[in-house]
């Protein structure tokens, strides 16, 4: 079989760019929420944490670099199991991102189209992509490529129509804004709750870990220079920008289109147009982030043997179909269990995400001592992956305090798939056990 052609940097970088980016579109409006005014501090200080996760990723995949991201590095440190912990995790935030990124887009195309079957469109969205990566690799990045292109154009000509706007209008907006009481009582407050959901706007860093193998000699660092250049950019420079054009409280009416809104007040009807197609094509690009980098992950698991070995069946064009209409079915039946309802699922997403980003920190703590003899292209130091841990607790902490339902149900979800995971890694003991049983019985029975 022919060897399978790598992604370069710019397909590479748009595949988990567009998850990664597509957080400019809620992320402002969420951290103007509990952070008010300060918003752009603490997506600022969320930049800044993941400057230190880029070389703690930068060291674990380029000492290993395979496919499987936080499952990789702890299957290489611990035991299998442990890293089937990670893996789970991994998959259950692909599975809420592919979900909640589909039905968004739809969302903002129903503001476009108002006749639009929400659950239907969002469905054959999800189809869609499971379509263009049963297809191949290749062919599916350069739809991504197209999209994260027009992406960064679209918030590129936002930010300039808000910043011609404020050099043509006054700054009363601005000065209103930032004479208004601080949310929470204090800046602390503001910061500690704005900076926990605006974590958020970092989901998919860790996408791009989980497809290396497929990556051409590299583009993986770049990848993560790449993409946090675009949110260390975009994200607190838009807050910023919102906070200076629009008053607080139209903000928080206008939370789930917040840059549309922008764009019609500052540019006009055609920008506020331009940047829901955008949206639309974004969030569906992070639906094909979610497809690619499970399949990788998937794959990998299947070939340590956690996973059933048809998992690694391939069509012509290397694509594991398996896996991705594996994928695909849970997607919609998660999709119909919650009848596309955001709250559940953005439970999952937000616990799963912050821990898959955790385990991470933590291998690279058991790389260093248990494997430190592996060549890698970066080190990260020890105070740097210590500040980068307990930024994570702070902002799990942080998320579980603002939503404490959510553990409840991330729990409903996690532990069925612990559960069939568990059965997997321990079936030859299982098997075992239920001979003996037989056994057992058909002894009794012959002696009666």
């Amino acid at each position: 079989m022919s060897e399978h052609k790598k992604l370069t940097e710019l397909e590479a970088t748009a595949i988990c760019g567009n998850d990664i980016s597509s957080s400019c579109l809620y992320v402002s409006a969420l951290a103007i929420a509990y952070a008010g005014q300060y918003a752009w501090v603490a997506l600022l200080i969320v930049a800044a944490v993941l400057f230190l996760f880029r070389k703690i990723y930068g060291e674990v995949v380029g000492a290993l670099p395979l496919n499987g991201g936080a499952y990789n590095v702890l299957l290489n440190t611990t035991s299998k199991r442990n890293a089937a912990l990670a893996a789970c995790l991994t998959i259950l935030s692909y599975m809420a991102t592919a979900v909640i990124s589909a039905s968004e887009a739809m969302h903002y195309l129903h503001t476009l189209w108002h006749g639009l079957p929400i659950i239907g469109a969002t469905l054959g969205l999800l189809g869609l992509f499971l379509a263009l990566t049963i297809l191949g690799i290749s062919e599916s990045a350069k739809v991504a490529v197209a999209i994260f292109i027009v992406h960064l154009v679209s918030l590129t000509l936002l930010v300039g129509a808000v910043v011609w706007f404020l050099f043509t209008h006054d700054l009363s907006t601005l000065s209103l804004n930032f004479s208004a009481p601080v949310r929470g009582g204090s800046i602390t407050t503001a910061l500690f709750f704005g900076f926990s959901a605006a974590m958020l706007g970092i989901s998919g860093f860790e996408s791009s870990a989980n497809f290396v193998e497929e990556q051409a000699d590299g583009v993986f660092a770049k990848t993560l220079r790449n993409m946090w250049i675009v949110v260390s950019f975009f994200n607190p420079v838009i807050a910023f920008l919102a906070i200076a054009a629009l008053p607080l409280a139209t903000v928080g009416e206008n939370t789930e289109t917040l840059l549309s809104y922008l764009g019609n007040t500052t540019g006009g009807t055609w920008l506020g147009t331009l940047i829901s197609i955008d949206a639309v094509a974004v969030l569906s690009g992070a639906v094909l982030t979610s497809f690619v980098g499970v399949s990788g992950l998937m794959k990998r698991m299947t070939l340590d043997r956690i996973l059933p070995q048809f998992f690694l069946k391939e069509n012509g064009r290397g694509s594991n179909y398996v896996i991705l209409i594996t994928f695909f079915l849970l997607c919609m039946s998660v999709l119909f269990i919650t009848n596309g309802e955001l709250g559940p699922l953005s439970g999952v997403y937000t616990i799963s995400f912050l821990l898959v980003m955790a385990f991470f920190a933590l291998g690279n703590f058991l790389l260093k001592s248990k494997r430190p003899n592996l060549p890698r292209p970066v080190y990260a130091g020890i105070l740097t992956v210590t500040v980068a841990l307990i930024s994570i607790m702070v902002a799990l902490y942080g998320n579980i305090t603002l939503h404490p339902d959510y553990l409840i149900v991330f729990l409903q979800y996690f532990l069925p798939s612990m559960a069939v995971v568990s059965i997997m890694l321990n079936r030859a003991s299982i098997l075992d056990l239920i001979l003996a049983a037989a056994k057992s019985f058909g002894d009794k029975s012959l002696s009666e």
